[in-house]
């Protein structure tokens, strides 16, 4: 059985085919459209034909809020300003059932059933992209809350009254550690009379925003302004990880998404170095590790949901 897993990013979208045993037989990807729910899907309509294949359904992951097939809020993609109807949308413009997830849930069931979380039950996923976005497995099951809001270690507040985020609150852990908000403190860093080289590096490799190749090359490259405005960006993970490692105790911490796999287990353990002093009781079998299938954690996962689903029906 083939199935499609779609993963929405605020920069990118892609869309895999996917078989029988997770395995990514094909992928396509594209920039995020920025006008809106519209432009996104057709987007997303245009990649799934593609890659091809005969995919039974397809599963999409949206960074944000999910809800019985509708988004409800979507923080970092422009033009997401009331709830959506993604699951009919998707489905009228590829003739193909859609099941509707959260990013960071997707992302983090692709990792337990095929990657670094396999075997493991207790689980937190964190992805690190344009913002920062969560899942949970606990107890061996994939744990969405009772509205599919679960897993959100983006908009645990870590300072009150902090730096604004994209969700319209301040101080949440994404203010400081999503490359959106990070670009937005380099730039006014700059203004006042800093020096960086990442807008240099931006111009060199064609990024329209400061990307997480442009985070690691100004960081292999001693940036001072990047090695400080990234570093507060780690610190504020520590502070929310810590407080979520307090309330649920999992042993397994999952690092994903593009800075994670630009910047590898170094960035695992400096924010399992980060975190340790927040948790009250650090246990010995807790371990960070990135993520083991890269860009593909959410398509193998968004896959997954559909195939469920399918198999569910049938």
């Amino acid at each position: 059985m083939q199935t499609v897993g779609v993963d929405v990013g605020g920069t990118n979208i892609e869309v895999g085919l996917v078989g029988d045993d997770h395995e990514v037989l094909g992928n396509a990807k594209r920039n995020t459209p920025v006008e809106g729910p519209g432009a996104v899907l057709d987007v997303i309509a245009e990649l799934v034909a593609e890659v091809g294949g005969d995919p039974v359904g397809i599963g999409l992951g949206i960074p944000g809020v999910v809800h019985e097939g509708r988004a409800l809020t979507v923080p970092n993609l422009p033009g997401w300003d009331d709830p959506v109807d993604l699951v009919e949308g998707l489905s009228d413009r590829t003739g193909l059932p859609v099941v509707l997830g959260n990013d960071g849930n997707v992302g983090l069931l692709g990792e337990w059933l095929h990657g670094a979380a396999k075997g493991h039950d207790d689980v937190l996923g964190v992805w690190l992209g344009t913002g920062v976005g969560g899942g949970l497995v606990l107890g061996g099951r994939p744990y969405l809350g009772s509205h599919g809001a679960a897993g959100e270690i983006g908009h645990v507040v870590v300072r009150d009254g902090g730096q604004l985020c994209g969700c319209g609150r301040r101080g949440c852990v994404e203010a400081y550690a999503g490359r959106r908000s990070m670009q937005t403190a380099v730039r006014a860093l700059v203004d006042a009379g800093r020096t960086t080289t990442l807008e240099e590096l931006r111009i060199d490799k064609g990024k329209e925003s400061m990307t997480s190749s442009v985070w690691e090359a100004a960081l292999a490259n001693g940036d001072e302004l990047a090695q400080e405005v990234f570093g507060t960006g780690v610190d504020a993970l520590g502070v929310g990880i810590g407080a979520v490692l307090n309330v649920l105790d999992v042993d397994l911490v999952v690092i994903g998404g593009g800075l994670a796999e630009k910047l590898g287990s170094d960035l695992a353990d400096r924010i399992e170095e980060s975190t340790t002093p927040w948790v009250m009781r650090p246990s010995p079998d807790l371990r960070f590790c990135v993520a083991a299938l890269g860009d593909d954690s959410g398509v193998v996962g968004a896959a997954a949901l559909s195939r469920s689903a399918v198999i569910a029906g049938s």
